[in-house]
Order: C-alpha cells, then structure tokens, then sequence
C-alpha cells in the first residue's frame, strides 16, 4: 500500500461503487475497498447508469453472482459504464458481464470451478498481479467460462478450466478477474484489488478515521443547524461514537438520555454515567423507565412483537424527555440521534438485493409516527470503522473496545416472555460469562458472546443431591470482522467448563450451559 495521504477535509471522499449482482459477498467487497482507505458504496444493478455515473464514482466494481450470464432474467448492465471513461473491475458474474458485453465469449462448459483453484498469471508485470507469483490460490465460483477476450483485451490469467481467468486493457482503463479476490481464501486477493484502485483507478488511500470524522462534523452541523437534538446512549459502542461525533459538532445543542429500560445487563448504568460523561463531558439525562418497559413486554413471546414494543416504548421515553428539555430555555429538540451502523441497515432490508432478515432497533423497529429526524453519522460505517472513529475522537478503550450489545438489549436474548425474574437471572450469567472471558484473555479474539436465557424450556437436572427442573442458558461466542457473517469461536475447554460451573453454582434456576456452534449463515448472531 502507497504511503496515506489526507484529502482536503472540505471535500467529499473518492467514492467507489461496489455493483451488486445478487452476491453473497457484494458487502464484504466494500468492506475490503475501505480497508485499502478508499470510502465505497454498493449500488444495485437496477440503477440506471446515469444514477450511478450522477455519483461520480472514482471506479465501479462489479460483483460477483448466482446467475449465468445467458440464463433468461439474468441481471444486466448498460454497456455504456464501459465508455463513461470511469475505471471498472469486474469479479466473476461481473467479469463475464464486461466480457460479453464487450464483444468477448463466454461459454457454458459444463466444467465448473467451486472453491480454492490453481491460477496460471501470465502476465507477471501487468496491473492487477504487478508483484504477485505466478503460481497462485483463488476462490471461484462458476459454471459458466470466458473463452475469448474482447478486442483490445489483455489475457493476464487461466486456469486447468478457463482460458480467460484474468484480462485487461489499460487504455480504457477495464479490468477483470473470474475469481472472487475480496474473500480471504484468494490468497493476493486484496493485494489485486489495490492494485486496481491504486495503478488501475489511480486512487489513494484518503478514507482515515479523521477524515471521517472530519465530514461528518460538517454534515451534522449543516443537518441540525440552530435546533437541538437528543441521543440514547446504551453504553455501546455505537451510541457512544454516534453521541461523540454529535457532541463535537454541536456541543451544548445535544442531550444524551439514557433509558434505563431494565434490559441492560449488569453495571451498565454506572458505566455510562461515569465513563462516557467523564470522556465527553456531555450534557446527561437518566430516566428510569423499568417498570413501563416490563408492562409493555407483559405476556409477548414473540421476538419481532418484543422488539417493535422496545422501539416504540423507547420513543415514547424520548418524547416525555423532549417535553422536559423543551421546559429549558432554547431552540426546539428536533433531531434523533441513532448509532445504526451499514451491517444494520442491510439486515434490515435497506441494503441492495437482501431479504428483511430482522427488524433493527435502530432501523425497522421504530414507530410510523415518529416525531423526530433522524441523525445517523454512522449509518454508512462498518464496526471496526465505528471503532477508530471512537479511537480518533479520544474515547477510553473500555467504551471503544466493548463487545457489541443489542439495542434492545435483554430483551432479545430471553426466549420466551421478559420478566423482572428473568432478567435478573439472565443478568448474572451474562456477567459471569463476561467476567471469565476478560480472565482468560478472550475479549479481543471473540467479537461478541450472547448469553441466552431459554425461559420456555426447562430440563431435568441433578443439584445438591435433588432433582431440578431449570433453564438452560446458552452460550453463543463467535467471531466476525463486520458481523455480516460470523463463525464461532473455539474456546478453550477449560474456559467454557469455568463459565457452566459457576453460572449452574451461582445462578438460581438454571441447571444447564449449552454451547451454540452454528456459524452465520445460516444462522443469525442474536437468537431473536
């Protein structure tokens, strides 16, 4: 990677689109673009092209897809994003789209490719494997094959299958591999992407966490104005840089409130009294709404009922504290600050070509009738992004580096019907989850660990020589870079054993720990 460069702080990033054709990776392929320092968007491949070209992309990315180029109401392309004079880089379905799009064949062999492949470059100079061996591993996915290349194309790549694995033509500045270089078995993977967006689109690496926040400060300042907003601090993460960010650019004119809805596991109260006010300096509002929460949640099972109740309840809280703040001397409380963050927005179906896998706290669970604006300086960022942003804006470590918690917190992670009981119990096995991954040294290696209560189940148990009939409590660790897919995490034995015993010692109720070993797909990371 060329040494980093900041652009003028009082223009817009470099900005590449990511062309989502349906793929299962066209996130993590905006993921990797900003982890080479250039900000990215992803685009479905139902925008018109002058929509995206209005965008003034720097470079357009195609990506991958489940589709044969020749199979009727496969996803297309205007041919006319190839002559805009704007860079692109197709990946597999996207490859073989520029292909036939340009002139080039792509065939239906009958030999597909799946999975790790030997990769022939036989252009060792050219821009995209510049530096790279030979003789390398990649990720296909295919059934499909380009066996010709457009006219003016460079063959720089081929596999024992395909002829045309890689091409380019530095002139237009076009380029395309067949593989999938954003994932991590493609060994030079993002080595090959770099190089097409800085040799191939001449980009450089100016998305920096000061930049970011930087146009964000601008943007909110230009959002609010003169009127004042109101932010939910939950101690997390996001909240917590969100509040950050705000506070910075409009100081007095924000209020944090925070809900104490009964849902937060255990100490968090103190420690957004106390860190976050101490760290910012933020103006504080605590509100004990416990008891409204647990009488709205009386009797619902149902996760996606729980968390619209908690989306509207929390509103609900927002709007009383407006009326006090309003009682204050100033301008109208107008704006609602959220920490929803890009994996947010996907899942919630506001990501291009997924399905509503769940209604979001901080996305779909928020009523109609809702009576504020919405500010989101982190709508757009993925997690770790959020966190070098809260590292920029000098928060303590313990906010920053916290594992990711739920907006509706406990809520989601009792099965079955949420009591003052049953927070309670869960409460005190969470903490000692908690407390023993921090002894053995596992909080960075494990990017969250929900504690479930199974509150509709109960099993047999053996305990002081009696009979029981308890809940089980399950333990979900896993690993993630963006939570987009996740795999869990394998602990030490000896680690889960000292969590089982003492949460089936100190915790009243529960006579069993299970361990959840479902990667994401197909599983979600939240039970609810």
């Amino acid at each position: 990677m060329p040494e980093a460069t900041f652009a003028p702080h009082d223009s817009a990033p470099d900005t590449v689109l990511v062309v989502d054709f349906g793929a299962q990776y066209a996130q993590l392929i905006a993921r990797r673009v900003r982890e080479a320092r250039v900000y990215s968007e992803v685009v479905p491949s139902t925008m018109p092209v002058a929509e995206m070209l209005a965008k003034n992309p720097k470079a357009i990315i195609l990506s991958g897809g489940p589709s044969s180029v020749y199979e009727e109401g496969a996803p297309q392309l205007d041919g006319a994003i190839f002559e805009a004079g704007v860079p692109v880089f197709g990946m597999c379905y996207g490859f073989q789209l520029m292909a036939v799009t340009l002139g080039g064949t792509v065939d239906n062999t009958g030999s597909r490719e799946y999975g790790r492949t030997p990769l022939a470059v036989s252009k060792a100079g050219s821009t995209l494997f510049e530096g790279t061996p030979e003789n390398q591993s990649v990720w296909m996915s295919h059934g499909d094959a380009c066996s010709a290349a457009p006219e003016g194309f460079t063959v720089t790549a081929s596999t024992d299958v395909v002829p045309v694995a890689a091409f380019e033509n530095d002139e237009k500045k076009l380029y395309g591999v067949q593989y999938h270089p954003e994932v991590m078995h493609s060994t030079h993977g993002q080595q090959i992407l770099e190089h097409f967006l800085y040799r191939g689109a001449g980009l450089q690496p100016t998305w920096t966490p000061g930049n970011i926040v930087e146009e964000q400060v601008a943007l909110i300042r230009e959002q609010v104005g003169d009127k004042r907003a109101i932010c939910g601090l939950s101690g997390g993460v996001d909240s917590a840089v969100a509040a950050a960010l705000v506070q910075k650019a409009i100081g007095s004119q924000l209020t944090c409130v925070y809900v104490d809805h009964g849902l937060m596991r255990k100490g968090e109260t103190e420690q957004v009294e106390k860190d976050f006010v101490a760290a910012t300096g933020v103006q504080l509002k605590v509100v004990d709404a416990q008891e409204r929460f647990l009488n709205a949640l009386a009797g619902v099972s149902d996760p996606e009922t729980k968390r619209k109740i908690i989306g509207r309840e929390f509103i609900r809280v927002f709007e009383a504290a407006q009326l006090e703040i309003l009682q204050e001397d100033g301008p109208a409380v107008a704006f609602l600050v959220q920490g929803t963050l890009y994996p947010d927005v996907v899942e919630s179906g506001g990501g291009t070509g997924t399905a509503n896998i769940k209604s979001h706290h901080n996305v779909g669970g928020l009523p109609d009738d809702i009576e504020f604006e919405l500010v989101e300086p982190l709508r757009q960022l993925f997690k770790d992004e959020v966190r070098m942003v809260g590292q920029e804006l000098g928060l303590p470590a313990e906010i920053v580096q916290r594992q990711p918690f739920p907006g509706p917190g406990l809520g989601i992670r009792i099965v079955g019907e949420v009591t003052k009981e049953r927070l309670d119990l869960l409460r005190e096995a969470d903490a000692i989850a908690r407390h023993e991954l921090t002894a053995a040294g596992l909080d960075r290696e494990i990017w969250q660990c929900p504690v479930v209560l199974l509150a509709d189940v109960r099993s047999v148990g053996v305990q002081g020589d009696g009979r029981t009939y308890g809940h089980p409590i399950v333990l979900r660790p896993v690993s993630s870079e963006d939570a987009m897919t996740a795999d869990w995490t394998r602990m030490p034995y000896e680690v889960l054993a000292r969590i089982s015993t003492r949460i089936t010692n100190e915790v009243p109720d529960v006579n069993r720990v299970v361990l959840d070993c479902t990667s994401k797909p197909p599983g979600t990371i939240e039970w609810e």
